[in-house]
């Protein structure tokens, strides 16, 4: 199966295109650039380059979070459209799932942490079970100090947001090991996709672990 997965839950995005479990195009930018700007033309870019139409694509993938609640809304409103136009499945990935994969058959377990701004962090932790990265807490949104005082043995701290957390047990990755990658959404999709864990356009959102600043400006308006 040909998979288009996309990323974009933090300011480093990108796209990446597996055939079965082959990587065969990933395209990550970290700029100040916004993923309206340049979703579409990196899709566009890695599918020329592999020399692939749309309609070889067999399924999608998407990180639905949680993350930048801008970023993510693109990527899904992006995905939607590209699988009712092409009549393709879609797998939604969650980000921090995907982050944790980037680091299997780790001794140590893996905490990703995105910077959720606003003092607070997402973040989860994951073990190695022998077959896949086993996510062993919820999905939190909590100020990096809390985070910290959960960590109470050695742990790989892995996202934009793991310098914020100051723990003696947190252990820092390698830079290019602390995006969100494309291509590890494109795996854990694939499973998903060939299981038929898939989700209607319809049905696909962001995972979202607390209201968006618009929201909460609404519940304010509404109660005033």
């Amino acid at each position: 199966m040909r998979v288009l997965a996309v990323e974009t839950s933090s300011l480093a995005g990108g796209v990446a295109l597996l055939d079965e479990e082959r990587l065969v195009a990933e395209y990550l930018l970290d700029v100040s650039v916004t993923h309206s700007e340049r979703l579409m033309s990196a899709v566009d870019r890695v599918l020329a380059d592999a020399r692939w139409t749309p309609r070889a694509l067999g399924g999608l993938a998407v990180a639905v979070g949680p993350g930048s609640f801008t970023g993510l809304r693109i990527a899904v409103s992006t995905v939607k459209g590209l699988a009712m136009a092409l009549g393709l499945p879609i797998a939604a990935v969650p980000t921090l799932d995907a982050m944790a994969a980037a680091l299997p058959w780790a001794a140590l377990p893996v905490c990703p942490v995105l910077d959720a701004r606003k003092g607070e962090v997402y973040a989860s932790r994951y073990r190695w079970d022998g077959g896949a990265m086993r996510r062993e807490w919820e999905y939190l949104a909590l100020p990096p100090s809390a985070l910290a005082e959960r960590l109470t043995e050695p742990t790989l701290v892995v996202g934009d947001g793991a310098p914020a957390v100051q723990s003696p047990h947190a252990r820092a990755v390698p830079p290019p090991r602390r995006l969100p990658s494309p291509a590890c959404v494109g795996v854990l999709g694939l499973a998903r996709l060939r299981s038929g864990d898939t989700v209607e356009p319809a049905a696909l959102s962001p995972l979202y672990l607390r209201p968006s600043e618009a929201e909460l400006k609404r519940r304010v308006v509404a109660g005033a």
